[in-house]
């Protein structure tokens, strides 16, 4: 076990290799002594949530002008893929904030919109994003929040679920129909502020991976929205929501790639350090093989993740390699940390070591943001031309 997993610094640019090896570092210098902690307490430390602000890691492609770094989609990229080799669950922090409700702002938001809220999701200010609910999950269209007229703007009712960073979040993106009976063509995109009245974070869901991570649900009862917060135009958050959620699944596949490689380096490790029968098990070719097959299956997954990232900032058509991204990568990244169990063995099914949690975090890649299903239909639709 002389040559370790390809490096990803071997596909990157001079900028790009400082990026990620300093957003590693501080990832495996400040994040991991606290992995533990946040899963058995299922919250972010805050003053890790104050620190990845302060790093210029929750405004990525925030315009300089705006107080952001004025990078790049595949800046945000890797700084997901970083993150998630120590800690998937911080990683969800950053990428739903970037990748999600910054782009949404940046691409959709008036000149007034991008002054007032990019320089606050720059430096303090979490994003959410809010468009699932009971009975709208894979048919996103089907929300019931619905959004009223009123006096000065929108009045919301409704209950959304399952929302990420809904605890930590000062500003929320939130979908909700003017007109149940248009269907998809009455869903709108409204800017919610934390302690707009009439608004509130409900349930904090007790999840199987990822617990650092708050996943929430959110409350609207007359909570009055003025018409300078909707997003885009009336009617039209449809195409926000499908925009977002394609840049999404990039950064999910990030999040996985980065996840398959934390486990890899682990079991890696582990299978040089452990030893049965009077030699350490990597020298037993079937631990060899399984680290070999993993290694090749991590790679395969990062040249999909790069390649959708390098597409989407070329302005070239990406959706179906988004979705392939999202889709291999969560496999690899199941099959990486159910492999790096099986190495730990019996080491594997405690706490007391990292492979388990892996596993927990990873099977979350399968499900939000698009199911697998999902995603086997964008691919066949698009290969198919249907």
């Amino acid at each position: 076990m002389t040559h370790p997993l390809s490096s990803p610094l071997t596909q990157l640019s001079e900028d790009e290799k400082l990026f990620y090896s300093t957003v590693r570092q501080f990832a495996e210098e400040e994040i991991a002594p606290q992995v533990r902690a946040m899963d058995d307490a299922q919250q972010l430390a805050p003053a890790l949530v104050e620190k990845l602000f302060a790093l210029g890691l929750m405004g990525i492609e925030i315009p300089e002008a705006f107080g952001g770094a004025g990078g790049s989609f595949f800046d945000a990229a890797l700084a997901i893929e970083a993150i998630s080799t120590v800690d998937p669950a911080v990683a969800v922090l950053v990428d739903v904030h970037n990748t999600l409700v910054v782009n949404a702002l940046r691409r959709r938001g008036s000149e007034e919109q991008q002054r007032k809220w990019l320089p606050k999701l720059a430096a303090d200010a979490v994003g959410a994003y809010a468009l699932s609910e009971a009975g709208s999950g894979s048919d996103a269209f089907a929300l019931q929040t619905r959004a009223e007229a009123a006096a000065n703007g929108y009045r919301l009712n409704g209950r959304k679920l399952w929302i990420s960073n809904a605890r930590e979040a000062g500003l929320f993106i939130v979908f909700a129909t003017v007109d149940p009976g248009a269907g998809y063509r009455g869903i709108t995109a409204f800017v919610v502020e934390k302690g707009t009245p009439g608004f509130s974070v409900g349930h904090k869901e007790d999840k199987l991976g990822i617990r650092a991570s708050s996943t929430c649900e959110l409350i609207f009862d007359n909570c009055e929205v003025p018409a300078a917060n909707v997003l885009g135009e009336v009617g039209k958050g449809y195409k926000i929501a499908i925009e977002t959620l394609n840049e999404g699944r990039i950064g999910i596949g990030a999040q996985m790639l980065g996840l398959a490689e934390g486990a890899w380096h682990h079991a890696a490790r582990y299978a040089q350090e452990r030893k049965q029968f009077g030699k350490a098990i990597a020298e037993f070719q079937a631990v060899q093989f399984t680290l070999a097959q993993m290694a090749t299956e991590i790679e395969a997954a990062r040249l999909l993740v790069y390649n959708a990232a390098r597409l989407k900032d070329a302005g070239q058509p990406y959706v179906k390699e988004a979705a392939m991204t999202k889709l291999f990568a969560s496999q690899v990244a199941e099959r990486t940390a159910s492999q790096c169990v099986e190495i730990f063995g019996g080491n594997g099914f405690v706490r007391d070591y990292p492979a388990e949690k892996f596993y927990r975090d990873a099977k979350v890649g399968k499900i939000y943001e698009g199911t697998s299903n999902m995603q086997l239909m964008t691919i066949a639709r698009q290969v198919l031309g249907k």
